[in-house]
């Protein structure tokens, strides 16, 4: 009798009945699991990713915006994930996400929504902090047990394809977006950023306030008016100093976008 993997079920059935956040990916299995992934979504050609050579310049500036974040010393796995970044083409959508392992991908439809440079700062740094507190990999652990983490491990491709699309448009649990909201303050804080550039996000969602075609977003990004008050209380009692937008330079740079 393999003892091994009845504690490893038993642990699965306690996490999904107490909460626990348990996770039974490693960090190793987190990179390998959004290695695939990544590769599925670029072999799919439903996603159009803008070149990294042709569109350099707007690569560039991406990437300096990550690094931004990556540097703020509070990114528990900077050493750890790739943090690579794609560009989908897609201009109806409002969303950007970050697999397992932080491969992230930004979709122009929420680069040509968004007006400053510190709101897509506050964007990614929400994205980048589901992928450094592993928040998929725990969702999928208390959702899937260990089943389908031996069959991902195993390299089963229907399973990774499988859940690639559940992955993209996964609802994280309201904690899981609390946290994730609470880090990207985190990690603007000691930046030259205004530290609640996600909330400018949340509010330009509140005034487009089309209740009858709402974004997509708002599927699995609830109560917008709420999270734009909560960034800005955190930034207070973080007594955060950065006050800069950059939006002079980040309209010049969207507009280089297809």
């Amino acid at each position: 009798m393999n003892y091994f993997f009845i504690f490893v079920i038993s642990l699965t059935l306690f996490s999904c009945s107490s909460g626990v956040n348990l996770n039974l990916f490693s960090i190793e299995e987190d990179k390998e699991f959004g290695k695939k992934v990544a590769a599925e979504i670029e072999s799919d050609p439903k996603f159009k990713l803008l070149d990294s050579v042709q569109h350099q310049e707007v690569y560039s500036y991406i990437y300096k915006i990550r690094n931004e974040i990556l540097e703020s010393g509070n990114v528990k796995h900077k050493e750890n994930f790739d943090w690579r970044i794609r560009i989908i083409q897609d201009d109806s959508t409002l969303n950007a996400f970050c697999t397992p392992g932080g491969y992230i991908y930004v979709y122009t439809g929420i680069l040509k929504f968004l007006d400053s440079e510190d709101q897509l700062a506050g964007v990614m740094g929400h994205e980048i902090a589901h992928a450094d507190l592993r928040h998929s990999t725990r969702q999928m652990t208390e959702m899937f047990g260990i089943q389908l983490i031996l069959e991902l491990i195993a390299g089963d491709s229907k399973s990774v394809k499988e859940i690639t699309s559940g992955l993209i448009g996964l609802t994280f649990s309201r904690s899981h977006e609390k946290e994730a909201d609470e880090q990207s303050v985190n990690y603007l804080c000691p930046t030259k950023y205004n530290a609640a550039g996600g909330a400018g996000f949340f509010e330009k969602l509140i005034k487009k306030g089309d209740s009858n075609n709402p974004p997509v977003f708002l599927s699995t990004h609830p109560d917008p008016g709420n999270r734009v008050e909560k960034f800005n209380s955190i930034k207070a009692e973080k007594g955060c100093l950065g006050t800069e937008t950059y939006a002079t330079e980040f309209k010049r740079i969207i507009s280089k976008l297809p």
